[in-house]
């Protein structure tokens, strides 16, 4: 760091890096040279396993849906194609959120938290199970009804047993509605939630508050047609 000397200092007390003068015009200046490098913000840097995602990210188009501003990606869309390195930096974003430890399945809504299951699966060595979007009749089936940003649709839990430790996954959180929809599936069956984890998390949409916290490895949001992105917390 550089010595800071006033201009025109006759003189002063040295302490630390900085001399402190005893002239008032130049006490002024050096009072505002700090508060103006205090008031400096330097943004968080992203871990870079992420940065193959959030660039990816970055370049999405977006487009209208009934004046909801939708990105399209491989994590929400399956197009583009999802770069193998893209999906390395998801499964070690949701690593780190996450303790799969003594967990018995993995539960992925259809369509779009089954590619990430199958990739956290095959990396932690654990069953997962979709929550799908067509009845098997099974005697045990919980039909749940959704409602999304863009649409509203009937899921299906097959395939968890009461008391089963599970972690929900999916793409992304926007409105809330379908891991509502999940979790409120998953509790009828007696399971007990461990985590629910989502590749993305939309803060520019208004959604309520949802039972069960929701942890998330990046934060999006879309203004004047870019998706800006962030690590979340």
């Amino acid at each position: 760091m550089d010595t800071y000397t006033p201009p025109n200092a006759s003189s002063g007390v040295r302490h630390g890096m900085v001399t402190v003068p005893t002239d008032r015009a130049d006490a002024a200046v050096l009072s505002s040279s700090l508060n103006a490098m205090a008031s400096v913000v330097v943004a968080p840097r992203m871990k870079p396993a992420l940065e193959p995602l959030a660039r990816s990210l970055r370049d999405a188009p977006v487009v209208n849906r009934d004046g909801y501003q939708y990105f399209v990606h491989g994590v929400t869309d399956g197009i583009p194609p999802l770069e193998p390195d893209v999906l390395r930096s998801v499964i070690d974003g949701i690593n780190d959120r996450v303790d799969l430890e003594g967990v018995d399945v993995l539960i992925a809504p259809e369509a779009m938290g089954i590619h990430h299951a199958t990739a956290l699966s095959l990396a932690a060595d654990v069953p997962f199970a979709v929550v799908r979007k067509r009845s098997y009749g099974f005697d045990d089936e919980i039909a749940v009804h959704q409602e999304t940003s863009y649409g509203e649709s009937e899921l299906y839990l097959n395939g968890v047993d009461a008391g089963d430790r599970v972690v929900v996954i999916d793409d992304v959180y926007s409105s809330g509605g379908t891991i509502e929809a999940v979790c409120g599936a998953l509790e009828r069956a007696d399971a007990e939630i461990i985590d629910v984890v989502t590749v993305l998390r939309r803060v520019d949409v208004d959604r309520p508050d949802l039972e069960h916290e929701v942890a998330s490895v990046l934060d999006v949001r879309v203004i004047d047609g870019q998706v800006e992105v962030s690590e979340s917390d």
